[in-house]
């Protein structure tokens, strides 16, 4: 039986990217945070919670709106749709400590990836098993195996990416890119899955879960409360690391020769002094002195000054007399 991805058309994928990309951004910037405090607990958990829980989770279950069986009933066991969340920004947060905190990160790296990865499939696997149909699921191994590499390699990326990215436009071009991964595994693991009528299964119930529509409200509610918190979280964060940046400039001594002088800075000092000193005596030989431009007590030895020699006609010239 085939199955209908894009229900709703391009709304619920583009609308699914936009949230995993902005949560990957987010995470970024708390996770470069981390990397700096005394105390990093507090920002590597808001680094789990934007990436694992709006990064991959709200996705997840955001594209999961768009999904439809024709000829069934789709609903969602929440106690199990939550613990599939709760996996997401568990997993996320362990592979974050490991990179973050471990010493050596050819080593931290890899391991880290691959918790990372396995709780990123295990979740979108687990949110699978939440969904009621009353039919027969089966998945392609082959397929599933696909998507669990695709989740650990775009994992070890995304926590490559919290540990090397610098500023604004390599952070926003790093979480498109951890975007794309996201969606990446989570459709490779949609095409893995078949349905089949089943006799022996038991019909959909409103007792088996709520229907799609009914979770959204309160989805959408929360993810909007979460991420304005983690925004203004960030915001703050970036405004008092900026200003603490350029008082610890300001303190710092200025060096001369490295910088344009200001003009209180012209003023307070003597104009001829600025810049300019005379070169050390050398030994065995008196100091010139500043205002004595011929040199040592001014000997016309070792100077040649024109003086007026008289021509046949009376007149007087200047010449230049050779030693």
């Amino acid at each position: 039986m085939e199955f209908d991805h894009f229900s709703y058309g391009w709304i619920t994928p583009v609308v699914a990217y936009l949230i995993s990309v902005l949560g990957s951004l987010l995470g970024l910037r708390c996770t470069s945070h981390a990397r700096l405090a005394e105390w990093p607990v507090g920002w590597l958990g808001a680094a789990a919670i934007s990436l694992g829980g709006a990064g991959i989770w709200v996705m997840h279950f955001t594209a999961m709106l768009g999904f439809s069986i024709p000829g069934a009933t789709i609903r969602y066991d929440v106690p199990m749709t939550l613990l599939s969340a709760a996996i997401a920004i568990v997993f996320v947060w362990i592979g974050l400590s490991i990179v973050v905190r471990g010493r050596r990160e050819i080593v931290a790296l890899p391991i880290g990836g691959a918790i990372t990865g396995l709780g990123v499939a295990a979740m979108h696997y687990l949110g699978m098993f939440a969904m009621k149909t009353g039919m027969d699921m089966e998945y392609a191994l082959g397929t599933v195996a696909l998507s669990i590499v695709i989740a650990v390699v775009a994992a070890t990326a995304a926590l490559w990416f919290m540990l090397h990215v610098r500023g604004l436009l390599a952070t926003v071009g790093a979480a498109t890119i951890m975007g794309l991964a996201v969606c990446g595994m989570h459709y490779t693991g949609m095409y893995s899955m078949h349905a089949a009528h089943s006799s022996h299964h038991a019909a959909v119930t409103p007792d088996s879960g709520v229907e799609p529509t009914q979770l959204l409200t309160p989805l959408i509610v929360t993810i909007t409360l979460v991420l304005m918190m983690l925004v203004i979280l960030v915001g703050f964060a970036e405004i008092d690391e900026r200003s603490t940046r350029d008082e610890r400039l300001d303190r710092e001594p200025r060096d001369p020769a490295a910088h344009w002088p200001t003009t209180d800075e012209v003023r307070n000092r003597q104009s001829a002094d600025w810049g300019l000193r005379q070169p050390a005596p050398q030994r065995g030989r008196p100091a010139q002195r500043a205002d004595n431009p011929i040199g040592d007590a001014g000997s016309a030895r070792d100077v040649r000054m024109p003086r007026p020699v008289a021509d046949r006609r009376g007149s007087q010239r200047i010449a230049q007399i050779d030693a």
